[in-house]
């Protein structure tokens, strides 16, 4: 199975830098441009599903793509973004002075310090890795996966058998990354943005998760 595996397009949280979370924000007017612009990219890629986050910025990144092939697009609540607790809705700076053990803790990337009313590293990469071991288990051929750059990352970490205290990935919106599953499952490109250059050739992205 080759997956293309997509970060959704940009949020006004993502443009402020606000921690997000399960909140259910929506795409900001560039996040819009990035779901076209995927969409055009993988038109000819013989996809036979598009499976995404129910969150609102990863279904509507997913719906023009889906679209493009006439299918629904298949959620799965486990492609949810990590469960941020009491930081989401917060910029970083605010986590700092209303949670200062808690960012602290965070901070220190222990994989099993769970924040506050939400979720640890570890829970995020077990939820990953079995939304997407159960898209194997369709056994289709060519599918595309539009989730969350925290998820994803967590997901890939799982997947690839990466110490779960190590961070080796962080995922641009509106990047297309490439994982086969065989008989062992391979990163084959990380993130890909070319598709998000517009006419001048700038590309129009950041860098970041949850």
């Amino acid at each position: 199975m080759l997956l293309y595996v997509i970060r959704h397009g940009e949020t006004t949280f993502n443009a402020e830098g606000r921690i997000q979370g399960q909140l259910d924000t929506k795409l900001s007017p560039l996040g819009l441009q990035q779901a076209d612009a995927i969409a055009q990219a993988l038109k000819h890629a013989e996809l036979e599903a598009v499976f995404s986050s129910p969150l609102a910025r990863a279904y509507e990144t997913a719906r023009p793509l889906a679209a493009a092939y006439g299918y629904e697009v298949r959620t799965d609540d486990r492609l949810k973004e990590l469960n941020a607790g009491v930081f989401q809705n917060l910029l970083p700076a605010e986590m700092a002075e209303q949670h200062p053990e808690a960012t602290a803790r965070w901070k220190s990337y222990d994989p099993d310090y769970r924040i506050p009313g939400g979720e640890s590293r570890r829970d995020m990469m077990t939820r990953g890795a079995a939304a997407f071991e159960a898209i194997f288990a369709t056994g289709l051929r060519r599918v595309a996966v539009v989730a969350h750059g925290g998820l994803l990352t967590a997901a890939f970490k799982a997947l690839l058998e990466i110490p779960a205290h190590r961070h080796p990935f962080m995922l641009y919106n509106g990047s297309i990354s490439r994982l086969e599953y065989g008989t062992q499952v391979r990163l084959l490109t990380l993130n890909e943005i070319d598709h998000l250059r517009g006419p001048d050739g700038a590309i129009a992205t950041r860098m970041g998760d949850l």
